[in-house]
């Protein structure tokens, strides 16, 4: 099982669908935000790949 990233202890149901991944990903915030600085990287924003509930549902 791939290791948890920062999106542990998130309340959002479509931000714990993507604790899993392979990718580091963060919640939106100064950490993200510091991290990017701090190695000139770019950020990829996602957001989510559930557009809604009843998408989800179906």
């Amino acid at each position: 099982m791939p290791k948890e990233n920062h999106l542990k202890g998130q309340s959002s149901p479509y931000l714990l669908q993507h604790l899993y991944n392979p990718v580091d990903w963060y919640p939106w915030g100064e950490e993200a935000l510091n991290r990017a600085r701090t190695e000139n990287k770019p950020l990829l924003v996602s957001i989510g790949y559930s557009a809604c509930h009843w998408c989800h549902v179906m």
